[in-house]
């Protein structure tokens, strides 16, 4: 048996025809016939490497810590395949990999591979600042010590490298994941995890996908929104969704390279195919550009996911059932004939993929210090902070790093040791002040009806519905062993 995970960052479901958008992206329509499409996969941890600690453990990581590295106590699932005979190989241009906060996610990998290159990889060393258009947008706060200002300037240094299509870090990405697939074909048991950074902003795609959507307009260059409330014009906000569309329409062409192999290769009679994302993005929605500080509507909270099992061979068929994250590590583990460890809280879904066999009553997703969010497939709970002031909140880690660097010593100074949580293993860990500094108390707690008002433009008033998502959020917290501080800090009363 065979798997590949075809894995993009910020890719928004809704801009996809299988799920009723407008982007081109004929192969993302072809392999939703050939595969299961998921009309309720809801993510779990944000942003992006704490959606990959759940791709590793199968548990949620933003009840106890921000972004960060695998802990000690983590199952890995690759790292488990590893140990029972699975070949695990990763190929990605994720420049979070190289970072601090990413460090021990690769090494769990029997083989891996990176690509240099994308949003202001510290890759290129050029001193001398570069030429560049009169350009607007990029991230609007500095962030783990590197100012917004070098990171974009980085950006533009590397641009400088990457002209032809097959020079993009995308490109030369798959183009290895393609080069694995052929020389281990004939092979048996391995895991192929073809990761790309793209959708993910700054949108900086090929002028050929480019000229796939033609528009007017004659602002700055604009293919980088901040993280903050729309400001733009109609037009500038119009051109960098088009920026965003030609990104997208370029992941659609190597994702078509992939399912060419497969078909060429007769793998897809013993070769599990995931292709999914960590999350959406806003673009303009609700008035906000991309996706870390504002209520995670369902562009953000609802990505796509299309997943190839062979053993049940259904294809051309959607499922209900509603999935997150952290189901994708138990079902490989099962997948591959692998006990699943108990501190995984995800569940395979084998049974889900054949027969849409739900998994799950109710999911938990946020971000560590934002919204606890409640879903049952239908209505969303957002659960805000009752003070702005949004503690208290901690980090519970053996391993202190943020996304591009180390705790401080300021932060260090204070801290304590914490009880051993259930999936701990017996650990205790160092409790440290976290200090989110998001204002979300400003948004109140909000409640939508996802059936009836899919694009969450109007939020109930329901005592009754919301004291069900209330009670529903406080079981799910209580299973994944949500530290005290969590139920007082949004104001709810802990079991």
């Amino acid at each position: 048996m065979k798997a590949i995970m075809l894995m993009f960052d910020s890719l928004n479901r809704h801009m996809l025809p299988p799920y009723g958008g407008w982007i081109h992206t004929p192969n993302f329509q072809r392999l939703a016939e050939r595969s299961v499409v998921f009309d309720t996969c809801f993510v779990g941890s944000m942003p992006c490497m704490p959606a990959r600690r759940e791709l590793h453990t199968g548990r949620y990581n933003f009840l106890h810590r921000s972004w960060g590295p695998l802990e000690p106590f983590d199952d890995s699932m690759p790292e488990l395949l590893k140990q029972n005979g699975i070949y695990t190989h990763l190929v990605t241009d994720h420049q979070h990999y190289w970072e601090d906060g990413g460090a021990t996610y690769h090494n769990r990998y029997s083989t891996y591979e990176f690509v240099r290159g994308q949003e202001g990889d510290p890759w290129k060393g050029e001193i001398r600042d570069p030429e560049a258009p009169d350009y607007m947008g990029g991230h609007t706060t500095g962030l783990g010590g590197h100012s917004a200002g070098r990171m974009v300037t980085q950006d533009w240094i590397n641009r400088k490298y990457i002209r032809e299509l097959e020079e993009f870090p995308q490109a030369v990405t798959f183009e290895l994941g393609e080069v694995f697939i052929r020389t281990n074909a004939g092979e048996d048991n391995w895991f192929l995890q073809v990761e790309t950074f793209d959708p993910h902003e700054p949108f900086f795609a090929h002028e050929a996908f480019r000229n796939m959507y033609p528009h007017a307009y004659e602002g700055k260059h604009f293919d980088w929104p901040p993280y903050r409330r729309i400001q733009e014009t109609p037009d500038e906000v119009a051109h960098c969704r088009f920026e965003y569309a030609a990104l997208v329409s370029m992941c659609d062409y190597h994702l078509g390279k992939i399912l060419d192999l497969m078909d060429e290769l007769d793998l897809w009679k013993d070769t599990m195919l995931i292709v999914n994302s960590d999350h959406g993005f806003l673009l303009g929605e609700h008035d906000w550009w991309a996706k870390n500080i504002q209520p995670f509507y369902n562009e953000i909270a609802r990505p796509p996911l299309f997943i190839w099992d062979p053993r049940s061979g259904k294809a051309g068929e959607r499922r209900d059932s509603l999935v997150q994250m952290i189901d994708m590590a138990p079902t490989l583990l099962d997948y591959f004939g692998v006990p699943i460890p108990p501190d995984m809280q995800g569940q395979p879904l084998r049974e889900t993929i054949a027969e849409d066999a739900p998994v799950r009553q109710a999911a938990l997703f946020g971000i560590h210090g934002g919204h606890i969010n409640c879903t049952d497939g239908r209505y969303v709970y957002m659960k805000a902070p009752v003070s702005k002031a949004n503690g208290p909140i901690y980090n519970y880690t053996l391993m202190p790093s943020h996304m591009r660097c180390l705790f401080s010593v300021k932060e260090l100074q204070h801290f304590s040791l914490a009880e051993p949580f259930s999936f701990t293993k017996g650990l205790q860990t160092m409790k440290i002040n976290a200090n989110p500094h998001i204002d979300l108390h400003q948004f109140g707690n909000l409640l939508f009806d996802g059936q009836a008002d899919p694009s969450q433009q109007h939020p109930l008033q329901d005592e009754q519905l919301e004291a069900r998502m209330a009670e529903l959020m406080l079981g799910l917290m209580e299973a994944h062993n949500a530290p005290p501080e969590q139920y007082e800090r949004v104001g709810l009363k802990r079991p």
